[in-house]
């Protein structure tokens, strides 16, 4: 595959993957998803790395979730709801290798779903975490919600959801959604001393701790399916739109006049 929406790289038994889009804060289309997925394949099974770095290109965002000016009822790929998302979230936890997300500026949205799902989560001071599904007539009903659950806890994960505020990197790191927050310009460096520590441990003893952990959570993967069929059939209604043509028009939603 060739690449045009991600960055590939593996350095010193570091692979890492990069969201090549700051045009649009690393936003995610249909190509992007597929791009994704091959990349993790790709790093995961390469004996050659021991621990994988994703990540979002420039200073600004990390990953905003989905594209909407390809959202027009669903979205330009291929999946339940036009994106392969459930491959995607997927991958990152089924890797053989721990997974670091980079985060810089803002992880919103399916940005912050994917942050969640990376094995460890290291911010920079800027970074900005948050939900924006109810705002935009969307939502994740499988990882974003029962596994952000899991790890941040029921009450807080409902606030996240249901009023869709952000939240800087030190909340994040007080609510458990990230493991360490450092200075801007301490970012990468902190990075690479995390994956130096991690290729001194021994990989098949890794790869069976993730494993393991992912069993306790591994049911999440058939909310996530039955969810985006809701989600689909969601899209398609008037209240949805609603969300795609006000982000469009620059202005507040308004939802409940769609109410039925």
């Amino acid at each position: 595959m060739t690449y045009e929406d991600i960055l590939f790289d593996v350095t010193d038994g570091i692979a890492t993957i990069t969201i090549n889009r700051p045009q649009v804060y690393n936003a995610f289309r249909g190509q992007t998803c597929e791009e994704i997925i091959h990349a993790f394949h790709r790093a995961g099974w390469d004996k050659n790395v021991g621990v994988i770095v994703f990540g979002g290109a420039g200073d600004k965002a990390f990953c905003t979730g989905g594209d909407q000016s390809a959202h027009e009822g669903a979205y330009d790929g291929r999946g339940i709801i036009g994106l392969p998302l459930e491959e995607m979230q997927s991958v990152i936890r089924d890797v053989p290798k721990p997974v670091i997300a980079r985060v810089q500026g803002y992880a919103i949205g399916g940005g912050h779903v994917l942050a969640l799902l990376c094995d460890l989560t290291i911010a920079s001071e800027s970074a900005v975490f948050g939900q924006v599904g109810p705002k935009m007539g969307s939502v994740d009903p499988g990882f974003g919600t029962a596994y952000m659950a899991r790890c941040i806890g029921e009450k807080k994960a409902r606030e996240v959801w249901y009023l869709c505020r952000r939240y800087s990197a030190r909340e994040a790191l007080d609510m458990g959604l990230c493991n360490t927050v450092v200075a801007d310009d301490r970012l990468d460096a902190e990075v690479r001393q995390w994956c130096e520590e991690i290729l001194e441990k021994s990989p098949t003893a890794l790869a069976i701790a993730k494993r393991s952990f992912n069993a306790d959570t591994a049911g999440i993967a058939g909310i996530s399916g039955m969810g985006l069929h809701a989600v689909s059939m969601f899209y398609n209604s008037e209240e949805s739109q609603e969300g795609v043509n006000a982000f469009k028009e620059k202005r507040k939603p308004d939802f409940r006049k769609y109410q039925k």
